[in-house]
């Protein structure tokens, strides 16, 4: 864990990989306003032109000079997979909900990968206001 420090407040977070080659922090929107820092919303490792923040852990703190990011929506999923729903890496969809909170997730980036499985990311706060939860299935709209 670690503690993030924004000009207006702080929040602890979790170290997680994988190790990119340039450091980067992934917040909400809801953690970007506590923090006091305008924050783009991008896909991770774009970095370029972002805002930085101090970092404290346990052995010290280092001062970050960019790297904070909120993390655009995306989907993991494999090469076939990409091919089944004829989308590519780094196509732009839509996703849609089920359920008494269902909505529609514009702007969802594809992400295809070998290496990947079939798996959708958006902010906590994104999936607590959609109602959806680990396991649920969704729709993808071109």
């Amino acid at each position: 864990m670690v503690e993030v420090v924004g000009p207006k407040g702080s929040t602890k977070m979790r170290v997680l990989g994988p190790v990119r080659p340039e450091s980067q922090v992934e917040v909400s929107l809801a953690d970007a306003r506590g923090l006091g820092i305008a924050v783009p919303v991008r896909q991770s490792g774009d970095v370029e032109g972002t805002p930085g923040c101090k970092l404290v852990g346990p052995k010290g703190e280092v001062e970050m000079s960019r790297g904070v990011i909120v993390a655009a929506r995306h989907i993991h999923m494999s090469l076939e997979d990409a091919e089944k729903f004829g989308v590519k890496d780094k196509d732009i969809v839509s996703v849609q909900t089920q359920g008494e909170r269902a909505l529609l997730f514009n702007n969802v980036l594809v992400r295809a990968n070998a290496a990947f499985a079939l798996e959708m990311h958006v902010d906590l706060e994104e999936g607590n206001a959609a109602g959806v939860k680990n396991g649920d299935l969704v729709e993808l709209v071109k």
